[in-house]
Parts: structure tokens; sequence; C-alpha cells
């Protein structure tokens, strides 16, 4: 069994990597593989090369802010290459696990995302993420698309690391406040990935569709920030820091802290649909955070 992994340089691509093994031939494919930002008959025809007989597509333009002054670039990798792997997926009769995000969301109200709300995301990179969940559904193809949210890990930049990073330089942190979410691990991702996909392989698994796929639980940027400073020692440890002391970690509004991107207030998806078709159900963040550091040693 040949399974094509894209953007395994990235979080949840380097992730599912070592998470899928043993379940058949991996192609790890990062950019120098499978450029995503190339024109999308060459997407297609670098894919029927490779032969796969399960793609999982985590790669994506994840720049929240910058996708504002790149808005061709994030469009290239966000939605046309999605959909042009959907199309190579479909030739090649193969099922096709394309990774979303919170981020179509507009953030109104305070009841969880359903899979099946109204997408109005507020962002160039939500625009294009959504616009790459429509291609993936209009490709023909077998398809899982999987919406996470807030996702970190013991590498690359992300939440987790800018935190640890700051407490080294800074007596006070001031974090948004009014932003509500779920951070999901990149290893939580991957396990529960390998659940989802192990029967795929053999014919089965869940109907084509949208999924969501985060932690459990609602926490604020700030409230994130207080848990991770409240591990700061095995925090700095994991990421290779020195130890040094917690700052205070002060809350403040979105208007205070101004940024290119718009940010949906609140982010928390609904994991109801995946639980109830595959069984499958993340941890809480915080029993999930505590996983990752774990994993350090």
């Amino acid at each position: 069994m040949r399974i094509l992994i894209t953007g395994t340089a990235g979080q949840v691509g380097h992730a599912l990597r070592d998470a899928l093994a043993g379940l058949g031939e991996l192609i790890a494919a990062d950019r120098s593989v499978l450029d995503l930002s190339a024109p999308p008959e060459q997407i297609r025809a670098r894919v029927r090369a490779l032969a796969p007989q399960l793609i999982i597509n985590p790669a994506a333009y994840t720049a929240v802010d910058r996708a504002e002054q790149e808005p061709r670039l994030a469009r290239a990798v966000n939605a046309v290459a999605p959909g042009a792997l959907a199309e190579a997926a479909r030739e090649l009769d193969c099922p096709l696990v394309h990774f979303s995000t919170d981020y179509v969301f507009d953030g109104s109200g305070q009841a969880p995302w359903q899979e099946d709300d109204p997408c109005q995301p507020l962002s160039v990179y939500g625009r294009t993420k959504h616009d790459g969940e429509l291609a993936v559904a209009a490709s023909g193809a077998r398809h899982l698309v999987l919406r996470t949210s807030w996702v970190y890990s013991l590498g690359g930049r992300n939440f987790l690391a800018t935190m640890a990073r700051l407490a080294g330089e800074r007596a006070e942190l001031r974090v948004v406040a009014d932003q509500f979410g779920a951070p999901t691990t990149s290893l939580a991702i991957a396990r529960a990935t390998r659940a989802l996909v192990t029967p795929l392989l053999a014919g089965g698994g869940p109907a084509s569709g949208v999924y969501h796929l985060s932690c459990a639980g609602r926490v604020s940027w700030c409230g994130f920030a207080q848990a991770i400073m409240d591990r700061l020692p095995r925090v700095r440890a994991a990421l290779g820091m020195p130890p040094c002391a917690a700052p205070q970690v002060t809350p403040i509004g979105t208007a205070d802290y101004p940024t290119p991107a718009r940010r949906p207030a609140n982010s928390v998806l609904s994991n109801r649909k995946l639980t109830q078709a595959t069984g499958i159900a993340l941890p809480h963040w915080e029993a999930a955070l505590d996983d990752l550091l774990d994993t350090a040693g």
C-alpha cells in the first residue's frame, strides 16, 4: 500500500510520517518532491507518477497574516492544489484525506461549530482554505476533509514555541483573551488520523464529507498561554531552552493587538459527527498538551 503524505516538513505532515509508519510504503513529499504552488497540471502529473493508493494532504499556506499580502500564493497552495490532488485521486481511484481549518468560520456566537454551519471566513487564509474544501468536494474523488484548530507541536513556529521563547525575554506577556478555541497537537491529529485511515486502506471508513478533528474543551489564547506558563520548565526543556522564571500573563482584547488578518472570536469545533461515525475522539486540550510534553522525556 503506497501512501502519499504532502507537506512532511510541516507540523502535521511530520507527525503523520511517524504515526503512519507500518501501514504501508510512505511517500514523504516535502516541497522538493511535490510543490503545491506549481500549476495544477504539474501537480496531477507528479501524483500520477507516484501512483499512491491513498493521498493525505496536510500541506498548506498557513502564514495567516502574510496571506493578506500574498493572496495568489495562498490561493495556489490552499485552494488550487487541493483540487488538483483530488482530481488525481479520482483518476487513480484512491481516497484523499485533506486537512482544513476552523478559520473557515466567522467566529460568531458561542456554540461549537458544526460541519454544515455556513462558512463565512474573515481572512484570505480562511477563504482560500474554504475554497480548497469546495474544490475537493467537487472533484468526485472519495474524500475526507478534516477541519482542525490551533495546531501546535514541539517543532516549527507555533504558539507554544512563541510563548516559551518570549517567557525568557519578558516579565509580562499580554495575550488576547477574547478569542476562544481548542489548541490541538499535531501528535493528537496524527494518532487520530492513523485510526481513521486504517479502515480506508481496507476499503471501508466513513462516508465522504467534512469532519471536525480537534481537541476537546475551550480556552482563550490567554488561557492557553497561562497553561504553558504553568508548565514552563517542562515546555522549555522539551524545546531545548534553558530554564527561566515564568512571566505574568495579562489578558488583553483583540482590539489591543491588531493584526493584518481578522481572526474568529469563536473557533471551537464540535467533533460529534466524527465520533459518531468512527468512534474516534481526541483528548481534552490540556491532556493533549501534557501528553505532548511527555513524549519529550
